[in-house]
């Protein structure tokens, strides 16, 4: 049988393994306080290679001030998941988390650095629907302001109008010519 058709599905598998055993881990570690968890990039688009890294939005209220002393707190995340990352790389799958951890109010009124990660995050936890109704609301802001996804080029983008833009018909150029 051709490996490349089965290497994909394990992969898959082994990633669906360690995202249980990463919702488990911070459920226990930031117990009550944990409000949102979800995976973002090529994982949440369940486009995973066997080396893409784990991008991971933990939301979660009352953390401690700082990124190392948040990165100190995620430690205790990692060191739960060490036999389930080291059986993952034994499976052939070579990962690491990269998390990004915002409190609520943070993501509130700073937002998050990637559009992506807000529209094509998979919600592995979500009290009381938090981080989806951020999202729903963060894309119909975008809509509203006439943002479009472009997805035909090699790197897909965001398109967002601007104030010339806004000015012309819908569907007319920027020289005039229709």
């Amino acid at each position: 049988m051709d490996e490349t058709l089965e290497r994909p599905t394990s992969f898959r598998v082994v990633f669906a393994g360690l995202l249980r055993a990463l919702g488990r881990a911070c459920q226990d570690i930031y117990g009550h306080r944990l409000v949102s968890l979800a995976v973002f990039g090529s994982v949440g688009r369940d486009r995973a290679r066997p080396d893409s890294d784990i991008d991971v939005l933990v939301v979660a209220s009352h953390l401690p001030s700082g990124h190392a002393a948040r990165m100190r707190e995620f430690d205790l995340v990692e060191a739960r998941l060490e036999r389930d990352l080291q059986n993952a790389a034994t499976a052939g799958v070579t990962t690491r988390l990269s998390p990004i951890i915002r409190t609520p109010e943070e993501l509130r009124g700073a937002g998050l650095p990637f559009v992506d990660m807000v529209l094509e995050a998979r919600v592995l936890f979500d009290r009381d629907g938090f981080f989806t109704r951020y999202a729903e609301g963060f894309r119909k802001a975008l809509e509203a302001g006439g943002a479009r996804r472009v997805l035909d080029t090699a790197t897909p983008h965001w398109r967002l109008r601007t104030a010339a833009d806004r000015e012309r018909p819908e569907g007319g150029s920027r020289d005039g010519r229709g």
